[in-house]
C-alpha cells in the first residue's frame, strides 16, 4: 500500500465536488420543509385538533399519497426488496411513528424549546455511537464541530434563564433523540437496494397503522375538526394546512432526507438537519411575523460553522489509512466508486 502522507489533509478533486453535491442540496431542502410542519400544525391545534390527530393525518396522508408508487415499485422489484420488509417496518415504527409520539409526550411535560433541544441531541448520540461501536476516537475537528453546532442550537432555541423540567419529560425527549438517530443510521445506506420512495412510503404505512392503532385503543387522543383555520394570518379551509403537512413536510421532506443521507452519510446529514431549527425560526418570521433575535442569528452562524467543520473533517479523513469515521456510522458501509474497498 502506498503512502498518502502528502495528500491526507487535502480532499481529492472528486471529494471537493461532494461539498456542493446534489445530496447536500437535498439535505437543506429536507430541513427547510420539515421546519414548516410547526407552522402548519399550529393552525390545526388552534382549531381544536389534538397533536395525535395531526401526527396521524400527516403520516396516514403521506402513506396514501405514496401508495401507488410503493405498490408499483414493490411489484417490479419484489425479488430484490422482499428481504428488506422487516427493516422497512422498523423504519416506520421507530424513526417515523415513535419519534413523533415521544416528542409530543416530551412537549406535554416540557417547554417546546427544551423538548426540541433534547430531540436534536441525535447528532451527539451518533458520534458517541460510532465511538462506542468502532472504538475509534473522534478526531478533534469532529468534536469541535459537534460542540459548535450544539452550542448554536441552544442559541437558536433561545433558552434563557433557569427552567424547571421534569425527569419524565427529559426521558421522553431523549427517547425521541434515539429515534431521530435511528433515522439517520437506517437512511444512510448508499448501496441499499430499497428505493427511497419505497422506504418512505412503506415506513409511512406501517407508522400510520401504529398511530391509528394507539388512537383507537385510547392510548393517544385523536381529535379532528373540519372548521376553517387561521394560517399565516388568513382564514383558510382545514385541508390547506393538512395538505401542507402531508405533501410538503412529510412526503417530500422524508424522501429528500433519505436521498441526502445516502449521499452524505449519517454523520454529516444529521448535522445538516440541525438547520431545521434555524429554518423553523425563519418560517416563523415570514409566516407569523416573529422577528428572530440577534442571539438566534448568532446561533445560526454557529450551526453553519459546526456543519462545515464536520464536513471538512470527513473529507480529510477519507484519504487516510483505515476506515473512514463517517462510513463507520453506517450500519452497512458503502464503497463509493472513487474509493478502494477496505480489506
Amino acid at each position: 500500500m502506498t503512502s498518502s502522507k502528502n495528500t491526507s489533509t487535502r480532499p481529492r478533486p472528486g471529494e471537493r465536488a461532494k461539498i456542493a453535491s446534489p445530496a447536500l442540496l437535498f439535505a437543506f431542502a429536507s430541513a427547510a420543509t420539515f421546519a414548516l410542519s410547526g407552522s402548519f400544525a399550529k393552525s390545526l391545534f388552534e382549531a381544536g385538533w389534538s397533536p395525535g390527530a395531526a401526527v396521524a393525518i400527516r403520516i396516514g396522508g403521506a402513506a396514501v399519497v405514496l401508495l401507488i408508487p410503493v405498490v408499483i415499485i414493490s411489484v417490479r422489484q419484489w425479488s430484490s426488496v422482499k428481504g428488506s420488509l422487516l427493516r422497512i417496518a422498523v423504519y416506520g415504527i421507530v424513526p417515523i411513528a415513535l419519534c413523533q409520539l415521544f416528542y409530543f409526550n416530551a412537549v406535554a411535560h416540557l417547554s417546546v424549546g427544551v423538548a426540541l433541544l433534547l430531540e436534536y441531541l441525535s447528532p451527539v448520540l451518533l458520534v458517541g455511537f460510532a465511538w462506542l461501536t468502532t472504538r475509534i476516537r473522534p478526531r478533534l475537528l469532529t468534536v469541535l464541530g459537534a460542540v459548535c453546532a450544539m452550542s448554536g442550537l441552544v442559541l437558536v432555541l433561545d433558552l434563557a434563564g433557569s427552567t424547571q423540567v421534569s425527569v419524565e419529560g427529559i426521558l421522553w425527549g431523549l427517547a425521541a433523540a434515539v429515534c431521530s438517530a435511528v433515522f439517520f443510521i437506517m437512511s444512510s445506506r448508499s448501496n441499499d437496494n430499497v428505493p427511497p420512495i419505497l422506504m418512505a412510503g412503506g415506513g409511512m404505512a406501517v407508522g400510520a397503522v401504529l398511530i391509528f392503532g394507539l388512537g383507537l385503543s385510547g392510548l393517544m387522543p385523536l381529535v379532528f375538526t373540519t372548521t376553517d383555520v387561521v394560517f399565516a394570518g388568513n382564514l383558510v379551509p382545514w385541508w390547506v394546512p393538512v395538505l401542507g403537512l402531508v405533501l410538503i413536510t412529510t412526503v417530500f421532506a422524508y424522501v429528500a432526507g433519505i436521498i441526502a443521507t445516502r449521499g452524505l452519510g449519517s454523520k454529516v446529514a444529521s448535522f445538516v438537519a440541525l438547520f431545521e431549527v434555524l429554518f423553523a425560526v425563519l418560517w416563523a418570521w415570514i409566516l407569523l411575523g416573529e422577528m428572530p433575535r440577534l442571539i438566534q442569528l448568532l446561533g445560526g452562524l454557529c450551526i453553519m460553522g459546526g456543519v462545515v467543520m464536520v464536513r471538512l473533517d470527513e473529507l480529510r479523513g477519507s484519504g487516510r489509512r483505515g476506515p473512514s469515521y463517517a462510513v463507520d456510522l453506517d450500519t452497512r458501509p458503502a464503497v463509493l466508486p472513487a474509493e478502494a474497498p477496505q480489506p
